[in-house]
């Protein structure tokens, strides 16, 4: 039933944002994101994870984004749940790589969620629910400079499903898996003008390298609502690292 119900909730998430698409001002753009993220264990319950992401236009090539975030985990009970409370900070550049204006505006981003993984056979669902308060930096009326201090945006709601499953084993540590996801973000405060915010559709291949250690590039589909009207449909490459420690390295 479980599986049933996250397969419904899945492709109504894929198609709703196509829809709402329909004859509205869209701007197509490619980037390349990279990521690291090195997970530290505190004992059995407890890790810390950071994660570093660039990302960039491709024509031309022109920076977009860098994110910096630290959580921490806690494991809950034994059906494969997970609290966890972090930290982000967005070092945002124009949303156009053909933009005369070179500021890099930071956002602040603290954020609560809950996680739960789980496996029918081979196949693995993880399920991530997070909300997130957005904080963005003062800027001065013609938007040319940082002024000081942040001020409140808006609360983020999101729900991404992952699912991976391991197609091709190549040696006893070499495991090649076909991961596919989507993820939905609403927003929610006094100032949102709209509440569908974006949808992220997932799809690509995973290297497990060994137990710690799995590489990733998916291919993602983002359909990103803009403040000023119109949407932003963009065509992502994303590489990934995935690197846990064992526990006996974080003693």
């Amino acid at each position: 039933m479980k599986a049933i119900l996250s397969t419904f909730i899945f492709l109504f998430l894929s198609f709703m944002p196509k829809l709402s698409m329909a004859q509205k001002d869209v701007t197509h753009q490619q980037l390349i994101w990279y990521a690291y993220f090195l997970t530290v264990p505190i004992d059995k319950n407890w890790s810390v994870v950071a994660e570093i992401q660039e990302r960039h236009f491709v024509h031309p090539f022109a920076q977009h984004q860098l994110s910096l975030r630290t959580h921490l985990h806690r494991k809950l009970g034994a059906r494969g749940w997970e609290a966890s409370a972090g930290f982000a900070t967005f070092f945002q550049s124009p949303n156009y790589p053909t933009s005369d204006l070179n500021l890099v505006v930071p956002e602040l981003r603290p954020h609560v969620e809950f996680a739960n993984k789980h496996t029918l056979q081979k196949l693995t669902l993880d399920h991530r629910f997070r909300a997130e308060a957005r904080y963005f930096h003062q800027l001065n009326v013609e938007e040319t400079k940082l002024e000081d201090g942040y001020f409140f945006g808006s609360f983020r709601f999101r729900y991404r499903i992952l699912a991976s499953y391991p197609i091709w084993k190549i040696n006893e540590k070499l495991v090649v898996k076909v991961i596919a996801g989507d993820e939905l973000m609403v927003q929610a405060g006094k100032k949102v003008r709209y509440t569908f915010d974006q949808n992220r559709i997932i799809l690509g291949l995973g290297l497990v390298v060994s137990p710690g250690l799995n590489v990733e590039a998916t291919y993602q589909k983002w359909i990103n609502q803009r403040e000023t009207g119109g949407y932003y449909n963009r065509d992502i490459l994303r590489l990934t690292l995935n690197h846990r420690l064992n526990s006996g390295s974080s003693k």
